[in-house]
C-alpha cells in the first residue's frame, strides 16, 4: 500500500476536516503544516495529539522539499490559492484545493499553465457533489427521466447565522474572496454544470449589498455601535468567540500574532461583497439557469427545479426552519452547522402523470454526508464514484468562469460571454 505525504497550508477552521481525515487514514501521512500563525498550527496539533512540524509561508517551497511532500491541501484565503497551488505544482506535488480554485482570471491562467507544464493534478473540493441527494438528481437526469432539459430554477437561502458569517470574516472584502458569486455560489454553479454535463456560455447578473453593511444596518434599524462581537450582548448578529472553545482557540487566542479579527460586526463600513444576487446563465447546449442567492434569510435551504421535454424534477431542501442568534449557534458549532437536522424532498413529475416522490429524508451532517464521502475518495480509502463526483481543474475552472462572468456583468451592466474570459486565459486545456 502506497502512503502519500501531505501538507496542509492554511490552518483555519476548515483545515480541521482535512487534518482529521489525514491523521486517521492508513494511506496518508500528515507531514507538515504551513500558516501565517504559529498559534493555529499548535492548536491543530493539540487537537490531533500530534507533533506535525509547522512552517511559515516564506518557507513553503523549502518545506515541500524537506518534508518530501506528495500532495498539498490548500485551505488559505481564496485570493492566495493560486500562489500556493502554482508553487506546489512547480515543486512536483499534486494539489487538493478548497473551492474556489482561485478568484480571478490571472490566477486561473497561472494555475492552468503550471498544471500543463508540470503534468501534476489539481483537485477542487466540491463536496456538494457527494451528497447522496445530489447524486440521485444526477442519476435521474443522466437516465433521461425528464428528457432534454430546457431550464433550471435554483434559489439558495443563507440564514442570518450562516449568511451573516461571510460578512464578519475576510470574505467581506471582494478582493479576498471574489464575493459570494465566486466563494459560495461556485458550489452551486458547479452542481448545475455537473448535473447538466455542460458548462456556461453567457452570463448576466444583477445584485448588490442590501442588508449588511453600515448604511443598511442603520436604515433597517440594526445595531451598529460595536466593532466586534466578542463581549457584546443584546445583538443576535454578534459572534462571541469566547463562547466557543474551538473558535476561541483558533482565532481569539491567535489575534496577537496577526491581528485577524474573526468576529467583526456585519453592520460595519468597508464591506464590498453583495448579499442579494440574481444570475441568468445560458449553458452550452441551450439550457438556461435562473439563479438567486439570498444571504439574509430567516431560514436556510434551497430549491432547484429542472424543466425538461418530458417532465419536471424538483428538489426542496430545508436545512433549518428558523435561524437563531450567532451567540447561540455559530459560536457553539462549527461554521455552517445548524442545530437541527435538515430534510430533503425530491419529486419527479412526468408529463400527463401524477408526481412521484423519489425521496424524502433527513440529511446527514457534513453537507449531507458529502464531506465524508469526498474525503474517502480523495485519500484513496474508497473507490472513485461512478457518477464522476471527483472535480479536477476543468470543473474548478467552469464554476469559476460563471462567477467571474457574473461579477463582470455586475460591474458593466451587460451580459458577458464566457468566451471573452477564455480568450483572456489563452488555451485552458
Amino acid at each position: 500500500m502506497v502512503v502519500r505525504r501531505y501538507a496542509i497550508v492554511g490552518l483555519g477552521s476548515r483545515a480541521g476536516l482535512f487534518a482529521g481525515a489525514l491523521a486517521g487514514s492508513p494511506r496518508a501521512e500528515l507531514a507538515a503544516f504551513c500558516d501565517t500563525n504559529e498559534t493555529r498550527m499548535r492548536v491543530h496539533n493539540g487537537w490531533l495529539g500530534t507533533a506535525v512540524p509547522g512552517y511559515r509561508p516564506g518557507d513553503f517551497t523549502a518545506m515541500l522539499a524537506k518534508e518530501r511532500i506528495d500532495i498539498v491541501v490548500v485551505c488559505t484565503p481564496d485570493h492566495t490559492h493560486a500562489d500556493y497551488v502554482v508553487a506546489a505544482l512547480e515543486a512536483g506535488c499534486d494539489v487538493v484545493t478548497e473551492k474556489p480554485m482561485t478568484t480571478d482570471v490571472d490566477g486561473a491562467r497561472r494555475i492552468l499553465d503550471a498544471r500543463r507544464e508540470t503534468g501534476r493534478s489539481v483537485r477542487v473540493t466540491f463536496n456538494y457533489r457527494y451528497n447522496p441527494v445530489h447524486r440521485r438528481v444526477r442519476e435521474l437526469l443522466v437516465a433521461g427521466a425528464i428528457g432534454e432539459i430546457g431550464s433550471v430554477e435554483f434559489s439558495w437561502l443563507l440564514d442570518t447565522a450562516h449568511g451573516a458569517d461571510y460578512f464578519r470574516r475576510w470574505h467581506r472584502d471582494k478582493a479576498n474572496s471574489g464575493g459570494l458569486l465566486v466563494h459560495k455560489s461556485g458550489h452551486h454553479f458547479d452542481l448545475v454544470n455537473w448535473w447538466l454535463g455542460r458548462g456556461p456560455e453567457t452570463v448576466f447578473a444583477l445584485g448588490g449589498l442590501f442588508f449588511y453593511g453600515e448604511e443598511n444596518g442603520r436604515r433597517h434599524g440594526q445595531r451598529t455601535d460595536y466593532a466586534r462581537g466578542t463581549g457584546t450582548t443584546g445583538d443576535p448578529f454578534a459572534l462571541d468567540l469566547d463562547r466557543s472553545p474551538r473558535l476561541r482557540a483558533l482565532y481569539r487566542d491567535a489575534e496577537a500574532e496577526d491581528g485577524y479579527l474573526r468576529d467583526r460586526t456585519v453592520f460595519a463600513p468597508g464591506i464590498t461583497i453583495e448579499d442579494d444576487l440574481s444570475v441568468l446563465v445560458r449553458h452550452q447546449g441551450g439550457a438556461v439557469l435562473n439563479y438567486h442567492l439570498h444571504a439574509y434569510s430567516p431560514r436556510e435551504g434551497y430549491r432547484v427545479a429542472f424543466a425538461g421535454s418530458e417532465g419536471r424534477l424538483e428538489l426542496d431542501v430545508r436545512e433549518n426552519e428558523h435561524a437563531v442568534g450567532a451567540a447561540k449557534s455559530v459560536a457553539d458549532l462549527p461554521p455552517g452547522v445548524v442545530p437541527e437536522p435538515g430534510r430533503a424532498r425530491l419529486t419527479l413529475q412526468r408529463l400527463w402523470a401524477p408526481p412521484e416522490v423519489v425521496l424524502d429524508q433527513v440529511l446527514g451532517d457534513g453537507h449531507g454526508g458529502g464531506d465524508e464521502r469526498m474525503l474517502a475518495e480523495l485519500l484513496g480509502d474508497a473507490e472513485p464514484d461512478a457518477l464522476g463526483c471527483a472535480a479536477g481543474h476543468d470543473a474548478g475552472l467552469a464554476a469559476l468562469l460563471t462567477g467571474l462572468a457574473a461579477n463582470r456583468s455586475l460591474a458593466t451592466g451587460r451580459p458577458v460571454a464566457v468566451a471573452e474570459l477564455l480568450a483572456e486565459l489563452g488555451d485552458p486545456a
